[in-house]
């Protein structure tokens, strides 16, 4: 459907990427195993994370395992939102320019894909800046900082991807219907507020990428300095390298399966070439973020049980 009708809602009269709607595109159980499979692994993660954070004696570590949880727990409804959306379409074969006419559901869908999309990276920027204070700045994080503060920080993660997910609907940007017509996302275009609101989640995904990248890289090399450097029998720390294992993998993941999405977005945005097919193989590769993240907290457990 590519019409400029003005009788037909914004969200359907793609000005960007053609849509087609096809319900025969996807695959209902590829659907229901990928959303299955991610909120299995997701809901025993979260079970490790309660017994981790409950054995924990490391101020440091139950700070860390907080914002593990909120990004297993953003993860979870990520998949339970977006996963339950997809599998119904492709049951149903629903087409939401006939059940949905007021966009409401569409709006709802892209705010959620954004959301869930923002949440893990701005999630992954703030572990990396944690980690950073706390490995480099040991002093400057005072030691008696309530676990409440750090719940405050995953709850103010939550608040700005939340933000960000809202601009369309105040003008700022558009939700559009995508191929095969199961989800709806940020209409991709080089023109007015679109062009805005697609390079501002491009620059924010990217962004929250780099400073993890930077973060971590010189919180590594502090790590490498003080565990071979004088007196390392003493001052070595077994969990400070654990952690920084961990985020390191979670940064790696979000690089290989979002990089792809945004660097797309914000080059299809600037010279207004964007593709449905394109959009939806990137989508779902970012979707894989959700089912590696939650075995890296799983694996991490059975490694420690394991050495212990």
């Amino acid at each position: 459907m590519n019409n400029s009708d003005s009788n037909t809602p914004i969200c359907y009269s793609n000005t960007s990427t053609p849509f087609i709607y096809n319900p025969d595109l996807g695959n209902v159980h590829y659907s229901a195993t990928f959303s299955t499979l991610g909120l299995t692994s997701n809901l025993i993660a979260f079970i490790v994370l309660i017994k981790s954070f409950q054995r924990t004696q490391s101020r440091s570590r139950s700070f860390f395992l907080i914002f593990l949880g909120g990004l297993v727990v953003t993860d979870f409804m990520g998949l339970l939102v977006t996963g339950s959306v997809v599998v119904s379409f492709y049951i149903t074969r629903v087409d939401w320019r006939e059940s949905d006419p007021t966009c409401h559901f569409c709006n709802f869908m892209g705010m959620s894909m954004v959301f869930y999309g923002l949440c893990p990276l701005l999630l992954g920027a703030t572990m990396a800046v944690e980690r950073f204070i706390g490995i480099n700045r040991p002093f400057a994080r005072s030691t008696s900082m309530p676990k409440q503060r750090t719940v405050s920080m995953v709850l103010m993660v939550w608040f700005i991807a939340g933000c960000v997910s809202l601009l369309p609907l105040t003008g700022f940007g558009s939700y559009h219907i995508q191929t095969p017509g199961s989800w709806c996302f940020l209409n991709i275009s080089s023109e007015g507020n679109d062009w805005a609101f697609s390079v501002l989640f491009s620059l924010v995904g990217l962004t929250c990428i780099a400073v993890s990248f930077l973060l971590n890289t010189v919180s590594v090399v502090t790590l490498i300095k003080v565990c071979c450097g004088p007196g390392r029998a003493q001052r070595r720390r077994d969990h400070e390298v654990e952690m920084m294992i961990q985020l390191i993998l979670i940064m790696a993941i979000a690089t290989i399966c979002w990089c792809p999405l945004l660097i797309y977005t914000l080059m299809s945005a600037v010279t207004s070439s964007a593709s449905d097919d394109m959009i939806l193989i990137y989508i779902r590769m970012a979707a894989f973020n959700q089912i590696f993240d939650p075995w890296i907290y799983i694996m991490s457990q059975v490694c420690r049980l394991r050495c212990s």
